[in-house]
């Protein structure tokens, strides 16, 4: 299942004028990063690591910039960004989700500039909230060196989940990792305590858990109750 696309137009490598323009845009947001926020820090994370330290402190400058809703002056790092598409070559970057688990599919004809540019211009695209939400997202990208996979979607959504539920609907996963119905309002900090204690115990290995897999269940605990903490009630 596509759960988020960035598609670029771009100048081929080997031609001397550097444009670029957005296509097709799939990037859902809400609650902030989202799956397409997520998206977009993984193509800033998969090319930015072969750009150089004068390239990458003005991506730095540009992410803040948009971010903050000023102005971008054209042309930045020596693309032009326009609408037109037409002679251009085209890259798709793709989110996939496979039953709870989710993958990233990069398909690169361009400069790895190029990409990374894209996704600061589709940035750009999203409404203020939502940019000022996602911008630290993408600098944090910006400095990331590890795989592209389950750590990176962590490190940037800054949970310990990478799941397709974890990421769309935190709240709702949080309730279900701790055993509460779907449909439970905001519980009161002793339920989500006693819950919280009653499942650590029931995966811990000294309680007959099953010690494969003790580690990532305890992480989802604890990512399940902070997610929660923010609608806590008192009692």
């Amino acid at each position: 299942m596509l759960l988020a696309e960035l598609e670029v137009h771009h100048s081929r490598p080997a031609q001397p004028t550097r444009r670029l323009a957005l296509g097709h845009l799939v990037l859902p947001v809400d609650p902030p990063p989202g799956l397409g926020g997520v998206l977009l820090g993984a193509v800033i994370a998969q090319h930015a690591r072969r750009l150089d330290a004068d390239d990458l402190t003005d991506v730095t400058r540009l992410i803040e910039q948009v971010e903050r809703s000023h102005r971008v002056v054209q042309p930045r790092l020596r693309h032009r960004y326009q609408v037109d598409r037409h002679g251009l070559a085209v890259s798709r970057h793709r989110l996939w989700g496979e039953d709870d688990e989710i993958r990233f599919d990069f398909e690169t004809n361009g400069t790895d500039l190029a990409q990374v540019l894209a996704a600061v211009y589709a940035l750009e695209r999203l409404d203020a909230d939502h940019r000022r939400s996602i911008g630290p997202v993408m600098r944090r990208a910006l400095r990331w060196r590890g795989p592209i996979g389950p750590a990176l979607v962590a490190h940037l959504a800054g949970a310990h989940s990478a799941e397709i539920a974890a990421l769309a609907d935190p709240r709702g996963w949080a309730l279900g990792i701790l055993g509460f119905p779907i449909d439970t309002g905001a519980p009161s900090k002793r339920e989500v305590t006693r819950r919280y204690r009653e499942r650590m115990r029931a995966v811990h290995p000294d309680h007959g858990g099953d010690g494969s897999s003790a580690s990532a269940a305890i992480r989802e605990l604890a990512e399940a109750r902070r997610i929660l903490s923010d609608t806590l009630i008192g009692g």
